[in-house]
């Protein structure tokens, strides 16, 4: 007890824009190494735009970097479950990590891709949303398991496999897992979303 007085006094000591401070800096372009460059341009030639969001941290290690995006070009636009049901999942980790950037950038994809607006706003509330279809409930499922429990049931699998497959099992594993790890490496650096961005609510601990 006398330790938790002693860290929330220092916390309060540190002003709000110290703690909220970008923790690892983007790199410029002009200043990349030579495989910092190498890293870029194979990124653009992938994704058709310049190194963005959580990827810019990771070029302070491009060996990860690359083939992070490699790993989500597959996870993201061409897995077994498809990119409406990747998107859930990806909501639903940007969720259960509180991560804002994550949220801010996939929300809008997922709304278009099919996910209906009252399931992703349920999500951002923590509440299990209403009026899913069959595949949704799933995969919600499915990934709600993962992340708060660190394992999946075996109904909950059962249902997954046996509607996708043991790729699709896979492959719906590791986005969960894909897009926790960006979402540990932007909270872990505290990677900032733009001023206009809705924030996810914080629940008490």
């Amino acid at each position: 007890m006398k330790y938790s007085r002693i860290l929330l006094v220092l916390l309060l000591a540190i002003p709000m824009t110290q703690l909220n401070a970008q923790r690892i800096p983007t790199i410029n372009p002009a200043d990349y190494t030579e495989e910092q460059a190498r890293t870029a341009r194979e990124f653009e030639a992938a994704r058709n735009r310049p190194v963005s969001g959580p990827f810019e941290l990771l070029m302070h290690s491009p060996a990860v970097m690359s083939r992070a995006r490699a790993f989500g070009d597959y996870l993201r636009f061409d897995s077994a479950i498809g990119t409406t049901l990747s998107e859930l999942v990806i909501l639903i980790t940007a969720r259960e990590w509180s991560q804002d950037y994550e949220w801010y950038v996939h929300y809008p994809i997922a709304i278009e891709r099919g996910i209906d607006q009252a399931i992703a706003d349920a999500i951002a509330e923590g509440r299990r949303p209403r009026g899913m279809n069959e595949d949704e409930e799933i995969v919600y499922d499915f990934s709600i398991e993962l992340h708060r429990y660190r394992r999946v049931s075996d109904a909950t699998f059962e249902r997954a496999r046996e509607r996708f497959g043991n790729q699709g099992v896979i492959d719906l594993t590791g986005i969960n897992g894909y897009y926790t790890f960006l979402a540990m490496q932007m909270n872990m650096a505290r990677y900032p979303v733009p001023s206009e961005a809705d924030r996810l609510p914080r629940f008490p601990d």
